[in-house]
């Protein structure tokens, strides 16, 4: 999932860049609104960061990992769930070489903004007895987006020889079928928030965005 140095060409990087340059400045813009949440920002990045730590081993000598998009997004919303993501993907890319600097742009794309809305809508349009289904499904549907996202990036960049019908099927039916395991993570996650403490819930996935 993370797309290191050189696999992007420099219109692929630089579109993903503007994208993600775009979002982050409208979500900064909202730091006031949800001012009273931000002081779940940080821990809830150091989770994150931790949790993808763990791998699950792929054929072919690749692996994929728990991103947490989609749980940051049910939690803080679709504009504040950015910033956890956010702060993970810098630590990786800066400090610890995972994921290219030239491909920052298309990775906060994929995983701080793909990932944290399709988790942040699946839950919010659950129905009220349904919201553990609904984080399940906004767990599996953000993975399997990012990752069809990562396979079209790859895919329409001029730097690989690896076209659409290559990149796609392969990164969108992995991240599909390990989707499933990010699901229920993030389900059983909220499942323990909702049981523990559901003042959390209450501020992100489940009001209004506006």
């Amino acid at each position: 999932m993370h797309i290191p140095d050189g696999f992007l060409d420099p219109v692929t990087a630089g579109a993903t860049y503007l994208v993600s340059a775009a979002y982050a400045a409208y979500a900064f813009r909202r730091l006031r609104a949800e001012r009273g949440r931000l002081e779940l920002v940080t821990p809830l990045a150091a989770g994150i960061f931790a949790a993808q730590m763990l791998n699950w081993p792929l054929p072919g000598g690749t692996s994929l990992h728990f991103v947490g998009g989609a749980l940051s997004g049910i939690l803080l919303g679709p504009w504040l769930g950015f910033l956890p993501m956010l702060l993970v993907l810098l630590v990786q890319c800066l400090l610890f070489h995972d994921g290219g600097i030239t491909a920052l742009g298309a990775n906060l794309l994929n995983m701080a903004i793909i990932d944290v809305l399709a988790g942040y809508a699946a839950y919010k349009l659950a129905p009220p007895r349904r919201k553990i289904l609904g984080a399940f499904l906004g767990g599996w549907l953000g993975l399997a987006l990012a990752g069809l996202a990562c396979g079209v990036e790859i895919g329409v960049s001029s730097q690989l020889p690896y076209g659409l019908a290559v990149t796609v099927p392969v990164m969108a039916g992995w991240h599909a079928a390990l989707g499933v395991v990010e699901g229920a993570i993030t389900a059983a996650v909220v499942s323990y928030i909702s049981r523990r403490a559901p003042h959390l819930l209450e501020g992100g996935g489940g009001r209004e965005a506006a």
